[in-house]
């Protein structure tokens, strides 16, 4: 069964990107935080409820997916905004063909130590019951994603262990905190499905959030275990090629990225390899300490992919493009 390829979208509004995925005729998925109202009050940002009215929009879409914004949230605002019932009043207010259920990543910048990362698959694991909860008393238990988290493979055998009661036979499952992640090594992103792939009942499919496109073309080894991955990678490149032009960012050039990158991304999934063998390769250097120097090496690591998909040429590359990569990433 071949990996459906899931194109992450900023928002629903009108607009060239809209109109290319709709002709496209992809499944796409979209960030609760999308939806989201702020107010500035006393010198901070506050959440306030929804705006749903860009859902009208999505007529015509193959399929909308609801992702809770995990990643974005605790970089930006340090943590979920809104309640289980509000995220659920958002999951019900359209017919969304699975919405994931809010959970905690576990990144190195979000959780810095070993305790803390216990600590989230804990309340992930406390969110994911709440979550099948609410959505039974709404009535769309049908769409929930269940979301597994971690930092080691062996991490996501607790989560799984946690929630594995409410996975239904047939069901895909999320898993999270693969979008900054390696593809080899012992913790690599390869490493977590395989473990997962050689634990779960065989009925159990994975959705991988913000999968890398170069890992597609290794899961072969795993059969049909992956359902599907996202990733909104597309939209890097187009922000990095309007700045290397000098100038702005248009609807149209997001468009034409995103329709390259998805045809690429089916082309590595049908060239498919066997995964054994893979576990060691890509082994990631020590995380550095120092917050810039963290910085700088994920900017390398995200140009690489760029270079790596074809996006942006070795040759247009300098150190200060780099600098200036890594300093966006900073920004808060």
């Amino acid at each position: 069964m071949a990996i459906e390829i899931v194109v992450g979208l900023p928002s629903l509004s009108r607009g060239p990107l809209l109109d290319r995925a709709r002709a496209m005729q992809v499944p796409v998925l979209v960030s609760a935080n999308a939806f989201s109202r702020w107010q500035c009050r006393q010198g901070w940002r506050e959440w306030c409820g929804w705006r749903t009215g860009t859902l009208a929009n999505a007529h015509g879409l193959l399929s909308v997916d609801l992702d809770s914004a995990g990643f974005v949230l605790a970089v930006k605002e340090r943590g979920i905004p809104w309640t289980i019932d509000d995220y659920i009043t958002l999951a019900g207010s359209f017919p969304f063909r699975r919405f994931a259920s809010l959970d905690l990543c576990c990144e190195a910048e979000i959780a810095q130590d070993r305790d803390e990362v216990l600590d989230r698959i804990a309340r992930t694991i406390q969110l994911n019951r709440a979550c099948h909860a609410r959505a039974i008393d709404a009535g769309i238990a049908h769409a929930f994603m269940p979301v597994l988290q971690g930092r080691r493979p062996e991490d996501y055998l607790r989560s799984w262990d946690g929630i594995a009661h409410l996975v239904r036979p047939g069901q895909v499952v999320g898993v999270g905190s693969l979008c900054r992640r390696h593809v080899g090594g012992p913790d690599g992103l390869v490493a977590v499905i395989d473990r997962l792939d050689r634990t779960l009942p065989p009925e159990v499919r994975l959705h991988g959030f913000g999968v890398k496109g170069t890992a597609l073309s290794l899961p072969a080894g795993f059969g049909d275990r992956i359902a599907s991955i996202d990733s909104q990678a597309y939209g890097i490149a187009a922000r990095r090629e309007a700045h290397a032009a000098g100038r702005s960012k248009t609807g149209q050039m997001v468009a034409a990225h995103m329709a390259r990158w998805t045809a690429r991304q089916y082309e590595r999934a049908d060239r498919a390899v066997p995964a054994q063998g893979i576990l060691e390769l890509d082994v990631p250097d020590p995380s550095p300490s120092d917050r810039w120097e963290r910085a700088l090496a994920d900017a390398r690591r995200e140009i690489r992919d760029l270079i790596a998909d074809g996006e942006i040429g070795h040759d247009q590359i300098t150190a200060g493009w780099i600098a200036e990569w890594a300093a966006d990433m900073l920004d808060p």
